[in-house]
């Protein structure tokens, strides 16, 4: 459907950015009675910055063509976070450039006095965050006496953040007839009490369809081992290769980490996380928008307001930790239409935990194995074959370059020369230990199936080590191999049997590799899981022999007698005269009873 009649001037601007219809929840607010208050649901992604401002207009401009000169705020938007205020006000400029509306923006992390000289120049809409907001109204920089809107975006967010004393600070400043606009991406019982305290009359909107996901964003669950996180990121973001992606970890150190790791391996990556500066932050942003990095690493500090261009891939490096952070983690692509993709690292051993988030979040997912080098290059030749410098017309430079360049040399050498260019540009994949056939989620599932190996034994005697996990820890080959070989610096092949208990695993090491297996493993006191040596399953160990030190009053006992090898306690001895022998006799061997004492005589 096109867009309905509003304002000329927003009208010009929507036309301009390639507006032609609306989205369905800036159609609902369109619709609407105009002039009331509203209190929307709607998913991230789905135009609200533009909805609200579209819904604004009538009260802000009413039938003027241009905003008259620049005093107190009109229109005051709240946000959440940084991001998500810098984002509106960028959304709010090019929306009303044409009507000439000054917007000043007042966030944490900026400069407040040259906030505040901003405010006292006058302008006609102010954007920021509760707490610089509020600060700004304490010290007198801000005067909301003359609003006329009032928008809370992000409402839900702001009320688990911890703001509702600054809202409602910043509400109770400003004026009752004021119009009152709350976006929310869910109608909590908290944001309804809310809206029904700073509203009224409002009109609730509900463009979320509560029986089905998001249809733009297609889900998928990897698993991994423990150990082949990086690994798996790599080859993920090989695999689909977005123009840009967003991978989320849950600490800073985390980000750090990935963020060297795929740095070293040549990736186009940018870190974000809430140690960074507001510069780092709005830089690393901006290279995201520019395409000169292609992927970013942060936490949860990223999972709402940001809108990057061409964003088709999130990559849930380290499991969210409840469907909210689940969905918010994934809004951020699927938008405006475009399709998405959000990926799930799952380890094995929290594969339980992810199945229970993913029908918590009611979203189909596709569960399978990590990308291969082998699916990774067949996509390769796909993506090359259909790389417009292939398809486009070349122009009489490039045919007459062309012409010199194939001057001795075969066709099939410049077209090898040309393959090895564009593989050079590309991050090699990294090779990804066997996977195991799904079994499938949920319920009901069939055992799994394992494909038939050779079993690896070592020529000779093997030396025998066990780890402290098991079946019950959902102990399993394809990440304990790994994980042996980096605590003890060997390689597979020095990996014979490996037999997995409930508790306990033991393993076989080769006796050339034994020495540098115990040197390791001694010096690599830090490790997360101990190795101990053990000798072969199903051989009972030895019973375990102490001695006391030399020189102490015991050595000279010799080995201590296990309890079973012990004398019994001595008999007791009653206490009353005349009473042994009595009942005493008559007792087990290891117990002694002592008759009633006699009773005294009158």
């Amino acid at each position: 459907m096109p867009f309905p009649d509003t304002h000329p001037a927003l009208s010009r601007a929507l036309a301009a950015r390639g507006y032609a219809e609306p989205t369905p929840v800036q159609a609902a607010i369109l619709e609407a009675e105009p002039r009331r208050d509203l209190l929307v649901s709607a998913q991230t992604g789905s135009g609200k910055t533009v909805a609200f401002g579209l819904a604004a207009a009538p009260v802000l401009l009413d039938e003027a063509e241009r905003f008259g000169p620049a005093e107190q705020p009109l229109a005051l938007a709240v946000a959440p976070t940084r991001e998500l205020a810098l984002q509106v006000a960028r959304e709010l400029e090019w929306l009303y450039a044409e009507a000439g509306a000054r917007i000043v923006t007042c966030v944490g992390g900026m400069d407040a006095r040259r906030e505040q000289r901003a405010l006292a120049a006058g302008c006609h809409i102010v954007v920021g965050t509760p707490g610089r907001l509020r600060d700004h109204l304490e010290r007198g920089n801000l005067d909301l006496s003359a609003l006329k809107v009032v928008v809370l975006d992000e409402a839900d967010e702001m009320l688990d953040l911890g703001f509702r004393e600054d809202l409602e600070e910043i509400l109770d400043a400003t004026p009752d007839t004021r119009r009152t606009f709350l976006f929310s991406a869910t109608l909590a019982k908290d944001i309804v009490t809310l809206a029904r305290r700073y509203q009224q009359d409002a009109l609730r909107i509900d463009t979320v369809r509560r029986d089905e996901p998001h249809g733009d964003i297609e889900y998928r669950a990897v698993r991994i081992a423990p150990n082949e996180l990086e690994n798996a990121v790599v080859n993920v973001l090989r695999y689909f290769e977005s123009p840009s992606a967003l991978i989320f970890c849950a600490t800073r150190e985390a980000v750090r980490h990935l963020y060297g790791s795929l740095r070293e391996r040549g990736f186009p990556v940018v870190a974000l996380s809430g140690e960074m500066g507001q510069k780092e932050r709005s830089d690393a942003l901006q290279s995201l928008r520019d395409g000169h990095a292609r992927a970013c690493v942060a936490t949860d500090v990223a999972a709402r307001g940001l809108d990057l261009p061409d964003l088709g891939l999130v990559i849930h490096a380290e499991l969210p930790v409840n469907k909210a952070t689940l969905l918010h983690r994934s809004g951020r692509t699927g938008r405006a239409g475009r399709k998405g993709v959000s990926v799930l690292l799952v380890p094995y051993t929290r594969r339980r935990k992810a199945e229970m988030l993913l029908n918590a979040a009611g979203v189909d997912v596709t569960w399978s194995g990590a990308p291969t080098v082998e699916e990774i290059r067949e996509r390769d030749q796909v993506r090359m074959l259909e790389d417009p410098i292939l398809t486009d017309a070349p122009s009489d430079e490039d045919l007459a370059l062309a012409g010199k360049v194939l001057e001795g040399r075969a066709p099939e050498a410049v077209a090898a020369a040309l393959v090895r260019l564009y593989r050079q540009r590309l991050p090699e994949p990294e090779e990804m230990f066997e996977q195991v056939p799904d079994r499938g989620p949920g319920p009901g599932a069939g055992p799994r199936e394992r494909p038939p190996r050779e079993p690896h034994v070592i020529a000779g005697d093997g030396v025998w080590f066990r780890l402290p996990v098991g079946r019950s820890q959902s102990a399993d080959p394809k990440w304990l191999v790994p994980l042996i070989c980096r605590l003890g610096h060997v390689t597979k092949k020095d990996i014979g049997q490996i037999r997995i208990f409930d508790r306990e695993t033991k393993f076989e090491i080769s006796q050339e590799a034994e020495g540098r297996f115990r040197a390791a493993v001694a010096a690599n006191d830090k490790a997360e899981m101990r190795v101990e040596p053990s000798g072969p399953p199903g051989e009972r160990p030895p019973p375990r022999e102490w001695s006391a030190p030399q020189g102490s009053a015991r050595a000279s006992q010799g080995r201590i007698k296990r309890p079973w090898e012990r004398p019994g306690p001595a008999p007791r001895q009653c206490p009353w005269p005349g009473a042994e022998g009595r009942e005493a006799a008559q007792a087990p061997a290891r117990l002694t009873l002592c008759p009633k004492p006699p009773s005294k005589a009158p």
